[in-house]
């Protein structure tokens, strides 16, 4: 049993094109492999605002599997602490033992979904943008705007927060990391309006974003909404959309965005949904031309997580079979 630390993953594992590509191969295989992926457990923390999330997928002809634990306890900012943690463990897919724990206390749950909204943009959203928004100012809206410069060469941000000091932190970490203008909002709507590419990342239980603020050439990409009282959007908006997209329609059926259209009478099951996995893999088109409305609403998949904890696990079983340690590497990334 080999167990790496939040250290050790941090010091190894970034955010980049590299793990952009990883995501994006394991949306494909969602749809052209026999991928095992069941359903999200959840269990809810409801006096402490908290929730945790058990997540899995077997992806065929690989050695392992990853199971995750990850929690959002979302109270936690009154406690001087971050809202999401968790772990990862691998499991042989030959034996069934034990065989790694990634205990990145959420990291690379962080890292992943960021990747995915980069994945998001890549195919749905303009290719020449110069203004993108993001509502909420925790550390995925954050890792969200990094992963986006990966795709899109954007040269501002309009962000809205419910608290003005963490709007004015998240505007000296972004301009400092981007070398990109960020401006505080003074609303939702006033992000929408003015941003080419909108990405939502709270854990919101009533609509955020209002159809009627829709114009040509926007991209949205909801992360919030994971369980099924959480709801960024309106229905509506999937409804008026040119093109909705969504990392699993199953999924999204029960807990997304897409669930609450339909709950609204603004959508029904029979709707052709895409899969974010099909554009990639090149069986449906992403968007078309520069005028198009388009939605992506993104839950969080198991084959997410058994794609990165693999990354993971082989990038830093490589560097300690060389007798590569953390400090080692640290100093070797400073020289």
């Amino acid at each position: 049993m080999k167990i790496f630390t939040e250290s050790d993953i941090r010091s190894f594992i970034k955010l980049n094109k590299e793990v952009i590509h990883i995501i994006e191969d394991a949306f494909k295989q969602l749809v052209i492999n026999q991928v095992v992926m069941p359903p999200i457990m959840r269990i809810d923390v409801k006096e402490n605002n908290g929730e945790v999330d058990v997540k899995s997928a077997y992806i065929p002809n690989k050695d392992f599997f990853a199971i995750k634990v990850s929690s959002g306890f979302f109270y936690n900012y009154q406690l001087g602490l971050p809202s999401a943690n968790g772990f990862m463990m691998l499991i042989s897919t030959k034996t069934g033992e034990p065989k790694s724990f990634l205990l990145d206390n959420g990291y690379l749950t962080e890292i992943r979904t960021a990747a995915a909204g980069a994945i998001a943009a890549k195919h749905l959203a303009k290719e020449a943008v110069t203004t993108v928004g993001v509502i909420g100012t925790g550390a995925q809206a954050r890792y969200q705007m990094r992963a986006l410069k990966l795709v899109r060469d954007y040269k501002e941000i309009r962000v809205y927060g419910r608290l003005e000091s963490n709007v004015q932190k998240f505007k000296e970490e972004m301009e400092a990391a981007l070398h990109i203008t960020v401006i505080p909002a003074s609303s939702p709507e006033e992000v929408v309006k003015l941003s080419e590419i909108v990405v939502t990342t709270t854990p919101s239980k009533s609509p955020i974003i209002k159809s009627e603020w829709l114009h040509p050439g926007l991209h949205i990409t909801a992360m919030g909404s994971d369980a099924e009282d959480k709801q960024e959007l309106e229905g509506a908006v999937i409804a008026k959309s040119d093109r909705y997209v969504c990392d699993s329609k199953a999924q999204c059926l029960r807990l997304g965005e897409l669930h609450h259209a339909v709950r609204e009478g603004q959508m029904n099951k029979a709707y052709p949904v895409i899969e974010l996995g099909e554009i990639i893999a090149g069986k449906s088109p992403g968007r078309i031309n520069d005028h198009e409305v388009t939605v992506c609403d993104l839950t969080g998949t198991g084959v997410q997580d058994t794609a990165i904890a693999l990354y993971a696990y082989h990038l830093l079983e490589s560097f300690e079979t060389i007798g590569m340690t953390v400090d080692n590497h640290k100093q070797l990334t400073v020289m």
